[in-house]
């Protein structure tokens, strides 16, 4: 069999997993930040008081001490990173307040804070991803540069099916489920919708959570694009707003993965996981700033966000002292960051960044 990332050993996108030691880097930047456009795939995912000031706001560019504070700590970050030897690049500075439109529909834009969402790395080629929110449609433009360097150095560019995102594609009858109910989803199966961060890579094994922004079309348009040399496993989650991996399962290590004890059942994980060491995250510690605790888009459990440097060492939230403490105990060596205030923007390390290239073995028998 011929691997297919027979051409990787070339490209400067190189890939698998969560942990091998990272080489490279895109960073996103929130200047530029507009509050997302009025849509119910928006409203269905954000916290309470957040989803409020959305409605009022949104269109708006971010207030400038949400901006600034969240630029402090995010080129604190960026020097850390460089500090460590790793190679960061950033998207382009957009203004994300224009308007643009499809036949069916206009939205200004929202922000290129988080590359984890719109392109997934796997191996040495890179996917642009059909995202549910209409103000993210031409989010991964800001990356243009980025894509097409990295496409004459030798890396796959490939663009998933650019969704319609009609009114056929959300459920008009979804209501956020209560508490004890069974778990929900807005998006329909009208098309193929995901989210690059409702994904996470273990090798030739990628985990996904089903959620508001990624259906089952959107999960079987990747399984058959990357072929029987990959397989996607399911994680269920008991979350009532479902949107993004990374706040309920995370690869750490080989063989070792840090779950949310509030959304996943241990006993249903999927059976390639027998195996695993399942380590289950602390309760986060409270947001100590009310205006962030107001117009934070995540959930408390942004904890879990952390970024894999290699097997040991791990970027984490200099403020979840309880995270960190977990982490030294199952033997890891965390390396405090300050990136608490990018919450307002959609995330943490893990969304903040995409690990375009970590040195390791292909995860592929060369037989």
């Amino acid at each position: 069999m011929v691997s297919p990332a027979g051409a990787a050993a070339g490209s400067p996108v190189r890939s698998y997993n969560e942990w091998d030691p990272l080489e490279e880097v895109v960073v996103g930047r929130v200047d530029g930040a507009t509050i997302p456009s009025r849509h119910p795939a928006v409203r269905c995912n954000l916290p309470t008081w957040a989803a409020r000031l959305q409605g009022a706001a949104a269109g708006f560019r971010y207030p400038r001490a949400l901006v600034g504070r969240a630029e402090e700590e995010v080129e604190g970050f960026v020097a850390l990173l460089e500090s460590l030897g790793v190679t960061v690049r950033r998207p382009d500075p957009v203004a994300h307040r224009r308007r643009f439109a499809t036949p069916e529909w206009s939205s200004r834009g929202f922000t290129s804070a988080c590359p984890r969402d719109s392109l997934l790395v796997v191996g040495d080629e890179i996917i642009e991803t059909p995202m549910a929110w209409p103000c993210r449609y031409f989010e991964t433009h800001a990356y243009r540069t980025l894509l097409k360097d990295y496409f004459r150095r030798g890396a796959r560019w490939t663009a998933a099916p650019r969704p319609q995102l009609t009114d056929a594609l959300f459920d008009p009858a979804f209501r956020v489920p209560p508490p004890g109910r069974p778990v929900r989803h807005l998006v329909t199966e009208f098309e193929p919708v995901f989210d690059a961060a409702d994904f996470v890579r273990a090798g030739r094994d990628l985990f996904v959570t089903r959620s508001n922004v990624t259906n089952r079309m959107g999960v079987e348009w990747l399984r058959r694009h990357l072929g029987p040399e990959y397989r996607i496993h399911e994680i269920e989650s008991r979350c009532r707003t479902p949107m993004h991996i990374d706040t309920t399962f995370l690869p750490l290590a080989p063989g070792r993965a840090l779950v949310n004890p509030e959304y996943v059942d241990p006993d249903r994980l999927p059976p390639v996981l027998d195996d695993w060491e399942i380590l289950t995250a602390p309760e986060p510690d409270p947001l100590p700033d009310r205006l962030l605790r107001v117009t934070s888009m995540c959930g408390k459990w942004l904890s879990m966000n952390v970024l894999m440097l290699d097997e040991k060492r791990v970027v984490a939230e200099r403020h979840h002292t309880g995270t960190l403490r977990a982490l030294e105990r199952w033997g890891f060596e965390p390396v405090p960051c300050d990136l608490l205030h990018y919450a307002p923007f959609g995330g943490s390390f893990h969304c903040a960044t995409l690990d375009v290239r970590r040195k390791g073995p292909e995860p592929f028998d060369p037989s």
